[in-house]
């Protein structure tokens, strides 16, 4: 048998004496406190036994139904145990605010139910103790539920024993008050049993472990480039998921020897912790402002973005786009609407460490027309002009559209498919320069370049 679980056995041994202790003196002298205090241990029997059986359980090697092994079998057992110590606690209450309001029969604190609680003490002590010690060194939450049950039990059995001595000395509604406040420990420690372990339960991330982990990772040589780290921890065991970067051109044995360096940092600040990393390659500047773009877009009322810019700074990356979206928003809508551009961008990228966005309203579509040819005579002899003096050719298409802005111009050019996009942009420029040179009273150049 495990030293855990023979912790555990000695505390159910213990509960069931202390059970009959307290009940048959309790019955004998008709002290609530004491009858409390039997209904106390009552629970903590059922609770020892739980802990007892729950270990057992959570010292089971992983299987395949349970891949993560059986770990959250203590905190299980922690959880019941404090639901039954919230219920014993409300029956203490209702029983000593009936005795304090209507009376009840007379308490008898005979010299031996003063021994009696004086051996209960020494018992309470004890056992606290011995849980407390087991629990830290095995790390173990049922133990630790139970060292700290042990110790509310030994201020009860302390508020019991003074109960006893001040109805012994003519004060008979002591022995319910000190029933209450027996009754007020038991909810606190309930409270603090149900928080803890639900947490447990919830995957809540535990903060000192997780800063033990971040402050092992950083201190490696050379540094890795943290992506992810979540954790979580079950039957005094952690669980870390790791996500490290590495050089899109790091062969395998690097990513693997990063992985390990990351492995054994964790495990360093973390004994016996389950730790599980993966290796990504970096990302680009250009994939950032990718995905960042998509991302954007992604975002409801989003009608546009552009100018997505992103700098790597030793913080991580810093980006800026900007949105456009519609009008008719009112500020603070549009603001919201940009936080939530932040957030999707965060979620998509991780390593982005900033986000900051220019806002734009969305222009809406003007009405158009289509000018007579006479009307655009001169217009059209410019462009064809400057296209023949800017490439040698004529365009391969050529529209003029009469807006309320003004006329706008749409040119298209042939350019050889082999010639690479940096120059066919520059030919465009060129002849969006010329035009304008010629005749800057048109509101709009657009050149569209096709092979």
């Amino acid at each position: 048998m495990s030293p855990q679980r023979r912790t555990a056995l000695w505390s159910v041994v213990a509960a069931c004496a202390l059970i009959a202790l307290k009940l048959g003196t309790g019955l004998a002298t008709h002290s609530l406190g004491l009858l409390s205090e039997a209904a106390h241990s009552g629970t903590d029997l059922v609770a020892a036994l739980l802990t007892f059986f729950a270990i057992g359980v959570a010292a089971r090697p992983a299987d395949p139904g349970h891949q993560y092994g059986h770990g959250k079998a203590e905190h299980l057992a922690a959880l019941g145990e404090a639901t039954f110590l919230v219920l014993a606690s409300l029956a203490i209450v209702w029983r000593a605010v009936v005795r304090l309001v209507n009376g009840g029969a007379p308490v008898h604190a005979a010299w031996y139910a003063i021994a009696v609680m004086g051996l209960v003490i020494a018992v309470d002590v004890g056992r606290t103790i011995a849980s407390y010690r087991a629990a830290n060194r095995y790390e173990s939450a049922a133990l630790a539920s139970n060292a700290l049950h042990f110790g509310s039990d030994l201020l009860g059995s302390i508020a019991v024993l003074v109960g006893l001595l001040l109805a012994r000395a003519g004060h008979p509604q002591a022995d319910s008050v000190a029933a209450l406040f027996v009754a007020a420990l038991v909810l606190f420690a309930a409270a603090r049993l149900m928080r803890r372990n639900v947490d447990v339960l919830m995957d809540r991330a535990p903060a000192d472990a997780e800063e033990a982990a971040l402050a092992a990772i950083g201190e490696i040589r050379p540094a890795v480039d943290l992506r992810r780290l979540r954790m979580r921890q079950a039957g005094g065991r952690a669980f870390a998921d790791v996500v490290i970067g590495a050089a899109p051109d790091a062969v395998v044995g690097q990513g693997h020897a990063a992985a390990d360096a990351v492995e054994r940092a964790v495990q360093s600040a973390l004994p016996e912790a389950d730790v599980v990393v993966h290796v990504e390659p970096e990302i680009t500047t250009g994939a950032v402002r990718e995905r960042a773009h998509a991302a954007a877009l992604s975002v409801r009322r989003v009608r546009e973005v552009h100018n997505v810019t992103a700098v790597n700074v030793d913080s991580g990356t810093e980006l800026s786009l900007h949105l456009k979206l519609p009008g008719d928003l009112s500020l603070d809508d549009a603001h919201d609407v940009a936080e939530e551009v932040e957030r999707a961008i965060r979620r998509a990228v991780p390593q982005v460490s900033e986000v900051v966005t220019h806002l734009e309203p969305l222009i809406e579509e003007s009405s158009g027309t289509r000018p007579a040819a006479a009307d655009v005579a001169v217009d059209r002899d410019a462009v064809e002009r400057a296209v023949r003096d800017a490439t040698g050719g004529e365009p391969a298409d050529l529209r003029f559209l009469g807006t309320d802005d003004g006329l706008v111009v749409y040119v298209t050019l042939r350019v050889d498919g082999t010639v690479p996009l940096a120059e066919a942009h520059a030919r465009a420029s060129r002849v969006e320069a010329l035009i304008r040179r010629e005749r800057p009273e048109i509101a709009e150049v657009i050149v569209h370049t096709e092979p």
